[in-house]
């Protein structure tokens, strides 16, 4: 800012002196300007539109129809407006007249930024040497224009240093509201910067995130598609191509991109364009036929008529975008529609608009006089169907009319319109409100419009929605309940996605080397979900929970322990029971007989107690069937080593008496006496007690406790008791297996003891029978895996106690029951065994 005032300074410092050089007045240098329209008054405003498409020296001949741009007329005719009105006011700037000088900027860039210059200095055709001084005050206090955002451009930049304002109607590049290069730039129109995250979110709004993109290659075109762009990626929109043109490019650079059309997937187009670009464009789409692309459009061709009117092949059919809200100007229209060539003192520029309008001449050339019909200057403008009296683009001639209210509104206030037309705010008669904000821009309010086909081929702009910058976030895109026709007259949304949504239960794996929008739907693994559409991860469930078979919701998972309602629960429990009702037996059987030779010959106080401690045995296996609980789990592993060190115990008590009563027999043996009745049970007494100080330990330090298993199986868990110590219950089988070993050796030293019936050759063979169960038991248990664990438990249990029941009482019990003739004394005392079985 400081270098530009001072470059502006240094440049008044040049001309003043210059101007005190020998020749004091200023001479005009270059082809002087002289205004298209122009009316004096006491302020004048200037006004810069384009009249015609091209700008060259034009001598009237007559021979061909001017090339007029009758929508640069309508925006003059409504700066006419506005300022007659404003001359007829009572209220605003009463005593002051208005004044006018219009130019015409031909579309040309650098003809802009001269007939500006030309504004601010003065260059118009003077009668002589001006006298006048060469420092004096701008021509104009304020110029309305351009339409176009480049030509705004440079013109804001040549005007900035001199803080001259220049209020665009239509000029959108979001660019110009960068004040440190256009300090004195001003709109009525709201900037692209709003307008091309408006279109972003539209897109959004319908699903599309794969789309083509079409762009003015001006400031206009390549600020807004910019903007677009970063956007679309915030929103996760891809673009498959983004491609740029302008009117007069060579036809093969517009073929080449409607091969990139034919050649896209996307089926849906945003096209930031003006509608001169657009009407190039649908003619060579036309030409192919390409009707089955969604258009997305901006302001600049979305509600143009024309180019609607031109649209022959329904090539644009179905279109939606964004449009300055409807506008209505009181008078506007029955202003534009009276103009008279005759009632005009700027007769060129009216004539040759009549002219152009009524396709007429007011004078005849003698050498084509037959070309065309001679004007009368009264024809009836409002019979006439063109360009010119369509009203559709009323708000932009609201734009301008607004223009030139804040003008004359900062002139109100105070003869400084640079300072004070920044902060103007006030309504027009229709209500409107006005204001700039800090970077000269209005509000920004669009109208979202789509075009609809009628059945007379007209298309009608319908409002289908409203998108206000001014609400919260998620208000301000807002769609109406109306119906929206589409490309093709369809009905249906378009669908235009580079890859198909990924539903719940997969996810987002991007293809490598394609935009984030391209990717493929790869289903979770087990224990993962996604439960939204489009998910990029997938969720592990909690340990407690699996997925389930859509890989969409975590489930519960399964608690698995060995129960009473499975088959292998109930047929242990069977067995379990089935063996303590056999030991209960065996003890009916006994007591029964208990005073029978072969009952008192084998020591039956430890046979009972055998039997007791064997039931126990089998019982004990039901502690480990059912889900565990904090004292399922002591009991079961508790329960089983102490009764099982009490079998064991009254077995070696046995073998123990086996022995002693072999030695009692040998002459001077007193072994008997001190291994009597009490003795047994003292030994019995003791072996169990070091069990139960075991099991007391390990009770107490760390006893076992119910465990959720989830490393075991992926989709289950597994409900078991952890041994809390693990020396603890190893210490208690191996104690149980000391015993073992040492009752084994016992009874194998007795097994050849002479006698009829001699009980330790039955414990010799439960003996091997146990130790075979429980040293296959150890590798079982470890390599089974969760409830199975335990039925190897269980079934050890069973197993061994079922060898000691089986080998030790039933050959007892066939004697006592179907051999009682050998259940003698006699026979028990004989030398030779007898056969049992």
């Amino acid at each position: 800012m400081l270098l530009q005032n001072g470059w502006a300074i240094l440049q008044v410092l040049l001309v003043v002196s210059f101007s005190q050089a020998d020749e004091q007045v200023c001479r005009q240098m270059g082809d002087p300007e002289n205004p298209q329209l122009s009316q004096d008054g006491n302020i004048v405003l200037g006004g810069i539109f384009s009249f015609y498409s091209s700008w060259k020296d034009r001598m009237d001949t007559y021979l061909h129809k001017p090339l007029l741009n009758f929508r640069g007329f309508q925006f003059a005719q409504a700066m006419l407006f506005a300022i007659e009105e404003i001359n007829n006011s009572t209220d605003l700037l009463p005593g002051v007249s208005l004044g006018y000088k219009i130019y015409d900027a031909c579309g040309s860039m650098s003809r802009s930024v001269k007939v500006a210059l030309t504004l601010t200095n003065g260059n118009e055709i003077v009668a002589g040497q001006s006298e006048r001084p060469c420092t004096r005050p701008s021509q104009v206090q304020a110029i309305i224009g351009e339409t176009s955002s480049s030509p705004c451009m440079a013109i804001a930049t040549v005007l900035g240093p001199f803080y001259i304002p220049m209020i665009s109607h239509f000029a959108t590049c979001a660019c110009l509201s960068d004040k440190t290069k256009y300090p004195s730039f001003l709109r009525t129109i709201p900037s692209d910067y709003y307008q091309s995250r408006a279109l972003a979110n539209l897109v959004k709004y319908f699903g599309w995130t794969w789309v083509g993109a079409i762009r003015t290659n001006d400031d206009y075109g390549n600020n807004g598609m910019a903007t677009f762009t970063e956007t679309a990626q915030q929103l996760g929109i891809c673009l498959e191509y983004s491609v740029s043109f302008f009117r007069t490019d060579p036809a093969d650079k517009i073929q080449k991109i409607i091969d990139i059309i034919k050649a896209s997937t996307s089926k849906v187009i945003v096209a930031f364009l003006s509608h001169m670009d657009m009407d190039v464009l649908m003619y060579v789409l036309s030409q192919h036929n390409l009707t089955e692309y969604q258009w997305v459009g901006s302001e600049g061709w979305i509600f143009d008529s024309q180019t609607a009117a031109l649209d022959k092949h329904h090539i644009l059919n179905g279109a939606i975008g964004l449009s300055i809200p409807k506008a209505h100007v009181n008078g506007l229209r029955e202003f534009m529609l009276n103009v008279k060539p005759l009632n005009s003192s700027n007769n060129e520029l009216f004539t040759e608009f009549w002219e152009a309008l009524f396709n007429c001449r007011f004078r005849q050339s003698k050498s084509r006089a037959t070309i065309q019909r001679e004007c009368t200057g009264h024809e009836d403008v409002t019979g006439v169907q063109n360009s010119y009296t369509d009203m559709s683009l009323m708000p932009i001639f609201n734009n301008v009319y607004k223009g030139v209210y804040a003008v004359a509104h900062a002139l109100h206030n105070i003869l400084n319109p640079f300072t004070h037309i920044k902060n103007i705010d006030f309504k027009t008669k229709e209500g409107d409100e006005v204001y700039f904000n800090e970077n000269g821009d209005p509000a920004a309010k669009y109208e979202i419009i789509n075009w609809q086909p009628r059945e007379n081929g007209v298309v009608e702009f319908v409002t289908v929605g409203l998108y206000d910058i001014s609400l919260a976030a998620e208000k301000q895109l807002n769609l109406q309940n109306k119906s929206l026709i589409w490309a093709r007259n369809s009905k249906q949304v378009p669908v235009s996605v580079c890859s198909e949504k990924c539903p719940p239960g997969t996810r987002k794996v991007l293809q490598k080397g394609r935009p984030v929008c391209c990717y493929d739907c790869i289903r979770c693994a087990e224990g993962e979900i996604s439960n939204i559409t489009d998910s990029v991860t997938c969720v592990r469930c909690l340990p407690e929970y699996w997925s389930n078979e859509r890989r969409d919701a975590c489930i519960k998972k399964e608690a698995v322990f060995l129960s009473y309602e499975e088959i292998m629960g109930a047929l242990l429990t069977a067995a379990s029971v089935f063996g303590t009702c056999t030991t209960a037996g065996v003890v009916l059987i006994f007591f029964k007989h208990r005073k029978t030779p072969i009952v008192r010959a084998n020591n039956s106080e430890l046979s009972f107690l055998l039997l007791f401690s064997l039931t126990l045995c089998f019982l004990c296996s039901l502690t480990f069937i059912g889900q565990p609980s904090e004292w399922s789990c002591m009991l079961r592993h508790t329960a089983f080593g102490i009764t099982f060190v009490l079998c064991i115990s009254c077995v070696l008590g046995k073998t123990i008496v086996v022995l002693m009563a072999f030695r009692a027999k040998l002459p001077g043996s007193n072994m008997m006496k001190w291994f009597g009745h009490t003795q047994q049970r003292l030994c019995v007494l003791g072996f169990t007690l070091v069990q139960v100080i075991i099991c007391i330990v390990w009770l107490t330090i760390s006893p076992p406790f119910p465990f959720k298993n989830f490393e075991e199986f992926k989709d289950k868990i597994i409900l078991e008791c952890a041994l809390g110590s693990a020396v603890g219950y190893w210490a208690v089988l191996g104690y149980i297996g000391l015993l073992s070993v040492l009752c084994f050796i016992f009874a194998f030293l007795a097994r050849k003891l002479p006698d009829n019936f001699n009980e330790a050759k039955f414990i010799t063979f439960s003996m091997l029978i146990f130790c075979a169960v429980w040293i296959t038991f150890i590798p079982a248990y470890v390599s089974s895996p969760g409830k199975f664990s335990v039925a190897v438990e269980i079934f050890a249990i069973l197993a061994s106690s079922f060898g000691l029941l089986i080998c030790i009482f039933i050959p007892k019990c066939y004697i006592i029951l179907l051999k009682p003739e050998k259940n003698t004394k006699r026979n028990m005392m004989g030398k030779k065994a007898p056969h049992l079985f």
